[in-house]
Order: structure tokens, then C-alpha cells, then sequence
């Protein structure tokens, strides 16, 4: 496939850039996990979403607004229950998503926007509100999001692993997964043949949200710090990276296992520029001409096919 030869591409001009990752290729390959298992957890929130045709701009603040309350509620209130608040709450922004699109048919574009506006205007408010009364990012978290066993295996996939193979076991074994591609495919049609679309909708946005929260809270673990904007900048390269996997942005077609290639081509990206010293006007430039070019070469591939 097309994004598997381009990560293959990427990793080896890598490595003939700074061929003393070849010394240390664990801690190379753990630095590149630690921070792709966030990306591609928030990218696994637009993949569901795209495969209905809609796109979900909440996801990034949705995760730093879970991330932020774990972190602020820890030290009152728990490791654990910080945690279920802030999951509970990142549920709750997509069951707001979910009523919107499915039950009053608001575009998902602007329903997901207004929402992320919402959250992160609450959020705020909230940051005023506790601002002194301090915050922390659980150990477990922190073990889970930067720490490895068995000196070598980053620990953030035993949590990945599992999330993954339950949405691509939801996507291609389950039949609202079959719901999710004939909702994208032809809402209209799926309705007719007795598909409950406001439902498929509902759990979706529910899903993705809570998808979110989990991974702002693993960004919270990696970076061992939390704050309202800790993943805004994985918005654009969530969506990008369910793309470049080959999720159809009209719904319909793709699936996991490629957003999932899809986020570790763009986190060894921007190892590549960064080994290159690529002043950051330029990084964004080829940042956003690979991911156009790759995009438009699937959208040509699958048109031929």
C-alpha cells in the first residue's frame, strides 16, 4: 500500500540522516511511540467520524480538557476517580456531538465546532476556578504514557493494542460497524432499509469522544504535564493522518489499521525535519505538501479502482 511505502521511505532516509539511531533504536522507537499512540487514538475519533462523512474538530479540546481535569481533580479527589471525571465529561461533549448530528441533523463541521468552542470556554472558567488549588498527573498515567517494561516495550501499548484491535474488531466483525460504512456510503439508503441513523450517529459521537479523552490523558502521561491547549496541535494531523490511511473524507471507505500507519508516518516526519534542522516555516510547509500529496495520490489510486 501506498502509506506503508512511504513510512518505509521516511524511516530509512531517517536513518541515513542520523545513523546513530541505529545505536539506541529502542529509545528511537519508544520516542516515536510515546507520542504517535496519542495521535493515533485522536486520529482513531476522525477515522469512526469520516466513515460516515463527518468530520469531529472538538477531539483535540476534548482531550486537553480531560487531561487538564484528571489533573486538577487527582489531588482531591484520586488517581481514579480523576480519571472516570474526566472520561464521564469527555463522554458527555460527544454525546452533545451525537444530539446534534443525529438527532437535529446540524452538519458535523459546525456542530463539532461550536461544541469545541463550548468545552474549551468551560474550560477556562474552570481553570479560574481551581487555579490554586494545584494539579498533578497521576503516577499510573505517567508510568502508562512515558514508561516501559521489560526495558524496552513502551507501557502506552497495553493500552493501545487493546483500544486498536476493538475498533478494527467494531469496524469489520460487528454490525454496527456495517452500519457506520452504510451510513457513510448512503445515509439516505440506510435509513430505507431500516438502519436507525440518529442512533449509529448518537453511539459514534459518544465513542469518539470518550477516544479523545483517553487520548489526552495518555498526551497528559507522555508529557507529565497537562494544560488547556496540550492537544491542540494534534487536530489537523488527527484528521490527517485518517487520510493518509485512506479514510474517505466522503465516508464509506478506510478503516483503522491504516490511520493507525498513518500516525507514525507523520510523528517520523517530524523526526525528519527535526534531525534536519528545518526552521519551522519550512517544516509546515513539507509537513502539509507530503500529506496533500499523498492524499491526492489515494484519491487517484481509488478512483482508477
Amino acid at each position: 500500500m501506498l502509506f506503508r511505502s512511504l513510512l518505509v521511505i521516511l524511516v530509512a532516509v531517517l536513518l541515513a540522516v542520523q545513523p546513530g539511531i541505529l545505536n539506541r533504536p529502542f529509545g528511537w522507537a519508544n520516542g516515536i511511540v510515546y507520542f504517535a499512540v496519542p495521535l493515533a487514538i485522536l486520529a482513531a475519533s476522525q477515522t469512526l467520524t469520516m466513515l460516515t462523512g463527518g468530520i469531529d474538530l472538538s477531539v483535540a479540546t476534548t482531550a486537553s480538557m480531560a487531561a487538564y481535569v484528571m489533573a486538577t481533580q487527582a489531588p482531591s479527589q484520586g488517581d481514579a476517580t480523576a480519571i472516570v471525571i474526566a472520561l464521564v465529561l469527555a463522554a458527555l461533549v460527544g454525546l452533545m456531538n451525537g444530539i446534534g448530528v443525529g438527532i437535529f441533523r446540524v452538519q458535523p463541521l459546525i456542530m463539532t465546532l461550536a461544541t469545541g468552542l463550548v468545552v474549551l470556554g468551560g474550560a477556562n472558567v474552570y481553570q479560574k476556578l481551581v487555579i490554586t488549588a494545584g494539579s498533578r498527573v497521576p503516577e499510573p498515567v505517567a508510568t502508562i504514557g512515558s514508561g516501559t517494561s521489560f526495558g524496552f516495550f513502551p507501557n502506552t501499548l497495553f493500552v493501545f493494542i487493546p483500544i486498536a484491535l476493538l475498533i478494527m474488531l467494531i469496524l469489520k466483525r460487528t454490525g454496527y460497524g456495517r452500519m457506520l460504512y452504510a451510513v457513510g456510503d448512503n445515509a439516505v439508503a440506510a435509513r430505507l432499509a431500516g438502519v436507525r441513523v440518529w442512533q449509529v450517529l448518537l453511539v459514534l459521537y459518544v465513542l469518539s469522544g470518550l477516544l479523545a479523552g483517553v487520548g489526552g490523558i495518555i498526551l497528559a502521561g507522555a508529557a507529565k504535564t497537562a494544560t488547556l491547549n496540550a492537544a491542540d496541535a494534534y487536530l489537523l494531523p488527527s484528521i490527517a493522518a485518517a487520510v493518509i490511511g485512506g479514510t474517505s473524507i466522503f465516508g464509506g471507505r478506510g478503516g483503522y489499521a491504516g490511520t493507525i500507519v498513518g500516525a507514525l508516518i507523520l510523528r517520523v516526519l517530524l523526526g525528519l525535519l527535526g534531525a534536519l534542522n528545518t526552521p519551522e516555516p519550512i517544516r509546515q510547509i513539507v509537513y502539509g505538501g507530503i500529506i496533500l500529496g499523498v492524499a491526492a495520490a489515494y484519491a487517484r489510486v481509488t478512483e482508477e479502482g
